[in-house]
């Protein structure tokens, strides 16, 4: 069937051409695709392919859609084009929660890597509540989103089912279910504690304490398995009080830092399941008037942007937010183009970022011998107390 000439094309632009005034409200309704088509000099099938990032379109010709669309300030309508292509490119995020800082890093991440190609996102939280996460999975079905990150490090499986059956592709944290479309992001949670327990026994630490997330996570048992694998390694022996149960909050890290404090003997050195957790033991420490690292060592989890700035900075793991997203949009991407072939598993990388929260433990030669040097170096009459 042919189409008349004048249905796609129009005249070369020139100088003279009529430009659209931005600030008009009566013009700023009439900007369609068939305007930016008109202005740009190109058929509307060239907008509609430009706007959806097919990379068949001449190169030439979508700088000049884009222009168009810059000077218009343009805004395409999702739904319609989702509605014409058959594509919401939406991709969906399930987070635990959004206070505590490593969650919304992880949420800038994944939107940065998202838009990059040419999708926008769509987020949920749960709050850890299987109602609210009904309510996530709800929205993502009702807009279509072409594939779902679930980072709860945690899964519902059987909440999970409705996307799944609709064969809406997941990434999941560690586990997830067996099934067609679905990757998994595999944290190396060992080697990071790893370092972690060797960094703290090469400076003499043998009295080692380790805070949990909550047990019901995956990823908790998962970071107590590392920690007590690389104490074995070292040939240090933990004394089960001092394996005490966290829940990823600063709250979380007072408290067990309270039932550490309590106990008859004090541990020499804290690592901590995530780094909120660790921010509360470092509180609790300073309130009870012990000096870190002086008086206590103390190692994170995440190495969330905030640990930089914590007196003394936190020596932590860093588990990439960003390598986390990076990795989920790539995997949603490669089960919904099947470019690059998608793959089961995604490794995750762990390292340790050393700072100033750890140190020789109190009373050995060599914690004396630096309080030594350091009142050596005060004026008289100047505490070398922090």
């Amino acid at each position: 069937m042919g189409y008349p000439v004048n249905a796609f094309f129009t005249a070369p632009m020139t100088e003279h051409t009529p430009k659209i005034k931005r600030n008009s409200k009566r013009n700023s309704a009439r900007m369609n695709i068939h305007t930016v088509a008109q202005l740009a000099n190109v058929s509307i099938a060239t907008v509609s392919r430009t706007i959806n990032h097919n990379p068949t379109v001449n190169l030439k010709m979508a700088k000049r859609v884009w222009e168009v669309i810059r000077e218009l300030n343009y805004l395409p309508n999702t739904q319609a084009r989702a509605l014409v292509s058959g594509r919401s490119r939406l991709l969906g995020l399930i987070v635990s929660e959004i206070t505590n800082p490593f969650f919304p890093e992880l949420i800038q991440g994944f939107e940065d890597a998202a838009v990059e190609h040419g999708y926008e996102i769509l987020i949920g939280s749960t709050n850890y509540d299987p109602e609210r996460m009904k309510g996530c999975i709800r929205r993502m079905v009702e807009r279509k989103a072409e594939g779902v990150a679930v980072m709860t490090f945690g899964i519902e499986e059987p909440l999970l089912d409705q996307l799944a059956d609709r064969h809406v592709p997941l990434v999941f944290v560690d586990v997830g279910p067996d099934r067609p479309g679905i990757s998994l992001l595999r944290v190396d949670y060992h080697h990071g504690i790893r370092q972690g327990v060797q960094h703290l026994a090469a400076l003499g630490h043998r009295d080692i304490a380790f805070v949990t997330g909550p047990l019901r996570l995956h990823s908790a048992h998962s970071r107590l398995a590392a920690f007590q694998r690389a104490i074995q390694e070292c040939g240090i022996a933990v004394d089960p009080k001092w394996i005490v149960e966290g829940d990823h909050t600063m709250e979380g890290g007072i408290a067990a830092a309270e039932k550490l404090l309590a106990g008859a003997k004090l541990p020499t050195a804290v690592m901590c399941s995530n780094d909120m957790t660790a921010i509360g033991v470092l509180h609790k420490a300073y309130r009870a008037g012990l000096r870190v690292p002086d008086d206590l060592s103390i190692i994170g989890f995440d190495n969330i942007h905030i640990t930089q700035m914590t007196i003394p900075p936190l020596t932590t793991i860093q588990m990439s937010c960003f390598d986390l997203a990076r990795e989920a949009v790539m995997a949603l991407r490669a089960q919904v183009e099947q470019t690059p072939a998608p793959k089961r598993d995604y490794p995750i990388e762990t390292q340790l970022v050393v700072r100033e929260t750890t140190g020789f433990p109190r009373g050995t030669m060599l914690q004396l011998r630096k309080e030594g040097d350091s009142a050596k170096s005060d004026p008289p009459g100047k505490s070398s107390t922090v």
